[in-house]
This record gives structure tokens, sequence and C-alpha cells, in this order.
């Protein structure tokens, strides 16, 4: 993976910055956030950009970058000169301004990803298996982050900003689905994983569903253009979401607000039934398995499935058609702009899905109703992975509630 040497301005005083060890330190100052935010979303900017979009005055964006720049947030770009006056110089991020660590639990596997201040990936581990066991989670996540730190220089590794838990909410109620025995389900609901993990952990350690981080993933990593409200879905081992409004990550007062998977939807003889029990991959799975084909690969190679056959084409088919009913009913809420559709699968079959759903909400009556336009997801497979090591990333440095939980 890609390395990289910090630029330090001040490295003490950096490190010292970045490194105390809640969310309530570090930058909390909502000037600098929003300056590091605008900084992300165009790449580069000038002083005098950072002071027309936001209304503050040149001396005080001054003040601001010098600050970023000093504790190496920031670093400089080659000047841009006009016809007159002085040239402008952009800033932009450091990458090696700050390293976040993100944690995926998933049913059928985990994964253990360490990303810079761009979201470049510098390092990722993946753990296959039948279903997920609390000891065993937490002795891939200690041998994992011995793995990645160890390859980090000592300057680096002080660097790291947080880790960032995705993973499904009340996991033990999954054991007759995940197929896993009830007693090493149950574990889930007596350990705080968080708590575990953060006992290894000289940083901060931050807990959030494991669809909404992927949610969180498209918003901060992902290309969501000019659309700042989208219905988000991401098509796991079961299926999931998120919500988008304003440009934040809306999670409710207990992070479970977009827990599309549970939304009611046609089921197959007609009869109400969840969106989870219709378009997760977990169905596909069966699908196979009663055909008596080893379907391990779904979640091994979910860049390339290879050849699946009419299974693959009849999941599609019904996975699409409840995924339309769910987004013409939150469209009935709110009027997203988008419904954007992700998942652990290849590219070509989660295109063949977005292309079945927008036929499939052309058929529903959706009279009276401002329909969002349906678009593939542009993080891809490790959203979730990546969607975990943006929540220390957000709330350490970036504009916006991300309703994290502190606990299980």
């Amino acid at each position: 993976m890609e390395t990289g040497i910090i630029r330090h301005g001040s490295p003490e005083a950096a490190d010292s910055q970045i490194h105390r060890g809640t969310n309530q330190s570090g930058m909390r100052d909502h000037n600098e956030r929003l300056v590091l935010s605008l900084v992300r979303q165009h790449g580069s900017l000038a002083k005098s950009d950072i002071a027309r979009m936001t209304g503050l005055s040149a001396q005080t964006v001054s003040v601001i970058m010098r600050e970023l720049e000093d504790e190496s947030l920031l670093v400089r770009q080659a000047p841009l000169r006009g016809k007159i006056g002085q040239p402008s110089i952009p800033m932009a991020l450091n990458p090696d301004g700050a390293y976040f660590i993100g944690l995926k639990i998933g049913r059928r596997s985990a994964e253990l990803v360490l990303i810079d201040f761009l979201g470049n990936v510098r390092s990722m581990l993946q753990h296959s298996y039948r279903y997920p066991a609390p000891r065993e989670t937490v002795e891939f996540v200690s041998s994992g982050m011995k793995k990645m730190r160890g390859e980090l220089t000592p300057a680096q590794d002080k660097r790291i900003a947080g880790l960032g838990i995705a993973m499904p909410f009340e996991l033990w109620n999954w054991a007759d689905t995940a197929g896993a025995p009830r007693d090493v389900m149950d574990e889930w609901r007596h350990r705080d994983i968080r708590t575990d993990i953060q006992l290894q952990c000289d940083f901060p350690v931050y807990l959030q569903n494991d669809a909404t981080s992927a949610c969180g993933a498209e918003l901060v990593f992902g290309q969501a253009g000019a659309a700042r409200d989208f219905v988000y879905f991401y098509i796991g081992a079961f299926a999931g979401g998120g919500i988008v409004l304003n440009g934040r990550l809306f999670g409710g007062p207990t992070g479970n607000a977009g827990a599309l998977g549970s939304m009611p939807v046609p089921g197959p003889n007609g009869q109400p039934t969840q969106l989870i029990d219709v378009a997760s991959i977990a169905m596909l799975e069966k699908a196979l398995n009663a055909r008596g084909v080893e379907a391990s690969h779904l979640w091994t190679s979910p860049e390339d499935w290879g050849d699946i056959g009419v299974e693959l084409d009849n999941w599609i088919n019904s996975a699409a058609r409840a995924l339309a009913y769910a987004i013409v009913a939150a469209s009935s809420v709110i009027d997203f702009e988008a419904a954007v559709i992700d998942g652990w699968m290849p590219k070509t079959v989660r295109k063949r899905l977005v292309d079945a759903v927008t036929a499939a909400i052309a058929g529903i009556d959706g009279e009276g109703l401002k329909l969002p336009a349906v678009r593939e997801g542009t993080v891809g497979i490790h959203a979730r992975a990546l969607g975990g090591a943006s929540l220390p990333l957000s709330e350490r440095f970036l504009i916006g509630s991300t309703t994290i939980s502190r606990s299980a």
C-alpha cells in the first residue's frame, strides 16, 4: 500500500493537538472545521476563495489557515498567477495530517482498514467466517492493528486520530438468519465491543450502525455531486441503509434512523414483508444452496461472482422490485434528490440492479410524489469499513452531526 512522509509545520504541537484522548479535543472550533470541510469538498482552495464562501474576514481566514498549516493538516500548492496582483496560493489537505482506522463487523466477514486524511487506503485486512464471534473479532482487531501500526513510522502512528466501528445494531437478533449458534450470538448482547477495543487503543473509538456508516462513506468519500438530500441503500449479507439531509448524515436520536432493511415491501406472495427478507444477498445465497451450489464466493470474492446463472437473475428482479417500493415509500416522507444503491457485489451486478430498480419504479404509481434519481454508489464494496473510518474523521475534523454512538 501507499506510504507517505509527514510534512510537519510544528510537529510537537500538531501531534498533541490531534492526539488528545476524546472527541472533545482537537479541531472543535467551528471555523476550522468549516475550512477543512470546504477544502475537502473542493480539493484545494485559496484564502480568498474561503473568505468569499464563508463570509469570514480575510484576516480571520489567514489566521485559521496558518494554524492548520502549522498543525500539518493543510499544505501549500503551487501558486496561481493572475494578470494582476500577487499570486494566490491554494491550500490542500495534507494526506499525512491524520490517519483513521475503520472496522466493519459483518454477518459473514470483518474488515479492518487504515486510511489517511484524504481517504486513501493505506492498509486493509479481511477476515471471513460463517458467523461473527466477539472474542474472535477482538483478536482480529488486535492482531490487525499491530500489523498496520507496525508499518507506520512513529510520527505517523501518533497521528492516528481514532477508530470507528461499523456493525449491525442488536446483532444477536440475527442468530437464526445468519445460521449461527444462539449462545455465540447472545454473547454480543452482553459485550460492549467498543469498550473492548478501546482498551487496546490510545485514541478514541466510535460506534455506528454498519449501513449508516456506509452511507457516511458515500457522503464523505463518494461522488455525491450536488445532491444534499439522498436515501442510501447498502446491499450486503442483509440490506440496510441510511439518510443524508442537508448534506449531513442523519442518524436520529438512537442512531437507527434510515433502518431501511426493516421497511415493509410486497413479498413474493403479495403479502407485506421486510426489505431485508427480499433484497439481501443472503437470499441469493439461500437460493444457490437450495440448488446444491456452494456460495461462499459471494462473501470472499465480491469483485467477481463468476457465472451464477438464473438464481442471480431472479434475485436481481425480486430485489429491484422491493427496492423500488422502498424508494417510492421513502419519497412520500422526504423528497430526496437521489436514491443511491451500493453493496457487497461486483460493479456489473450493481449496475444491473440499479437499472432494474429504475425500470421497476416506472411501473409504480408515484402520483403526487417527486421521485428521486436512482444511481449507483461510488464507494463500493468497502463502504462499511471506510464508513467506520469516516466516523472519527467527521467527529473530529468536519462540519455536521453524525449521531455517533459511544457504546453498543
